[in-house]
């Protein structure tokens, strides 16, 4: 009887005799073979532990798992998260259509979002002291801040001129209170992101913010010109003081992780202008595309989730290193962390059965600043790390020079990473250099780099909000199709929930100096601990 493509891959990986070099070494055009484009994108996939048999067993396994139909589910609106039976309309968010009730919905959403930037770039915003709005602080945490945080950050170099847009996500006060003190109240527009309207963190800093601005001079009648929100719960906005024309929607077909195109981008729109906004809407549409319609080997996410399924299902790879050779996307890695992680960490299936693997630690920062730090551990540690670099081909400012010594850090570290350095060649290398052939030896030991480190580079074309919505896509349609083959629902979150419901009651021990019987007694001596007043 014919092997099944599970049993081949562990087959494939048991027998696993080809070092990276070789596979170059074997086949002369492989750069050329296992490199992919699309939406002004390309992958270099050549240094991975892959070959056309392991890639077609993978194919044959998707296949198996139904992916193709799949993805038709994901774009349709037929239900893909099943604990929660809702459809992920994020791709919804991004079409171009109003064929449907959801993409009319999202239409009337981006009409009301080009008013407010309208309004507010043109200074026909006022604050209670009739000055035009100047500074936005935005107010969220998860999926309301690390998107659009990270996407402002990517495009600051078109930011428009006269706004400046600012964001608080930690409940720790630091984090507001350092973000005021270069803001002034009758200039200031608060955007508070919450889906219930009850978030602690979000909330905890909204009523900072609305205390802030009374404690200017700001009217209570005066609070809804410094303060929009973006939720599903418009009574509790109403309540806390915000016009309903200031509310705009969040819809349960938009995960938090998958909401930066929505008025969760708010910001970003504000930040950048809306004809930026609709070119990242674009980016992300033309990757849409792109998953929907290329087959599986021409195809950039499904690689991509081929790729880390292979490595973290049967060479026991616990954690990928996402790393940006480009400062402006130094946040990039945090936001792949939820998008990733929340997603796929499960420890059941579809089914709520027990699965022993599922998704990897995503971690990470920009290059160049790695290499002096973690990359040693990359290089010459235990632990197999796959690699995602990330460069751009384009220069992102005029100085041409450093923008080439940041392209050359990139590729020779993935060259590092493959070919790594022997030790007769680090024994070569010392006797070149004046040093004795038995201090060679003993030091070569130690200079020696395994190398056969596999890595992927992508290559953007430029860093703008066209490719950089193409980008974020990529990686949204990777995680799912990952939860496809690990038959997981990458669409729910019940971990996070948990965290929420238990911090209420601890909030109240604090607050009261009090302790319940029920709770663990290093949560109980936490609590008393840290409720004692300070009299250092």
């Amino acid at each position: 009887m014919k092997p099944s493509p599970i049993e081949r891959l562990k087959f494939l990986k048991k027998n696993w005799r080809w070092s990276l070099r070789r596979l170059f070494e074997e086949d002369p055009k492989r750069a050329d073979k296992f490199w992919l484009d699309g939406c002004g994108i390309s992958l270099d996939f050549s240094k991975n532990h892959l070959n056309r048999e392991a890639l077609q067993t993978l194919e044959a396994y998707s296949n198996e798992r139904q992916l193709p139909e799949a993805i038709e589910r994901l774009f349709t609106g037929d239900i893909v998260n099943p604990s929660e039976n809702r459809p992920a309309l994020h791709t919804a968010l991004r079409s171009n259509s109003q064929a449907s009730d959801q993409e009319l919905h999202v239409s009337q959403c981006l009409a009301q979002m080009a008013t407010i930037v309208e309004t507010i770039t043109h200074k026909r915003w006022p604050g209670f002291q009739s000055e035009p709005i100047r500074t936005v602080v935005h107010i969220g945490i998860g999926g309301s801040d690390l998107g659009p945080r990270m996407v402002c950050h990517a495009l600051s170099n078109v930011q428009q001129d006269g706004i400046e847009v600012h964001f608080v996500a930690n409940v720790d006060g630091a984090d507001i209170e350092d973000t005021l003190k270069t803001c002034e109240p009758g200039t200031t527009l608060f955007i508070v992101a919450s889906k219930s309207f009850s978030t602690l963190e979000t909330m905890a800093n909204a009523n900072y913010a609305k205390q802030w601005l009374l404690e200017a001079g700001c009217e209570a009648g005066e609070l809804h010109r410094h303060m929009i929100a973006v939720s599903a719960n418009i009574d509790a906005a109403m309540n806390f003081g915000i016009k309903r024309e200031n509310i705009l929607p969040m819809w349960d077909w938009v995960g938090g992780r998958y909401s930066l195109w929505s008025a969760i981008g708010l910001p970003i729109a504000i930040a950048i202008g809306m004809d930026h906004f609709n070119k990242l809407l674009a980016g992300g549409r033309a990757m849409d595309e792109h998953f929907r319609s290329q087959p599986f080997s021409q195809n950039i996410p499904v690689m991509l989730a081929w790729i880390t399924y292979w490595y973290s299902q049967f060479w026991d790879v616990k954690s990928q290193a996402i790393l940006p050779y480009a400062q402006r996307l130094s946040k990039l890695p945090a936001y792949l962390q939820q998008l990733d992680m929340e997603s796929l960490g499960k420890s059941v299936n579809i089914q709520g059965k027990a699965i022993k693997k599922s998704g990897i630690v995503l971690w990470g920062t920009e290059g160049t600043n790695g290499q002096h730090s973690f990359h040693q551990l990359l290089h010459q540690g235990t632990q197999l790390v796959p690699v995602d670099f990330i460069a751009v081909k384009e220069p992102m400012t005029s100085n041409l020079h450093q923008h080439q010594l940041l392209l050359s850090c990139c590729i020779s570290q993935s060259q590092a990473l493959l070919n790594g350095k022997t030790e007769a060649d680090a024994i070569n290398e010392l006797k070149s250099q004046g040093v004795s052939t038995e201090k060679a030896r003993k030091l070569a030991k130690h200079k020696a780099i395994a190398g056969n480190k596999p890595s992927n580079t992508l290559i953007m074309r430029r860093l703008d909000p066209l490719h950089l919505g193409a980008l974020i896509a990529m990686y949204e349609h990777k995680v799912y199709t990952l939860g496809v083959m690990l038959e997981i629902n990458p669409f729910d979150q019940w971990g996070v929930e948990l965290g929420k419901q238990l911090s209420g009651p601890i909030f109240e021990g604090l607050s009261q100096g009090k302790t319940q019987a029920t709770w663990d007694l290093s949560t109980q001596r936490l609590v008393r601990e840290l409720s004692k007043k300070n009299h250092c």
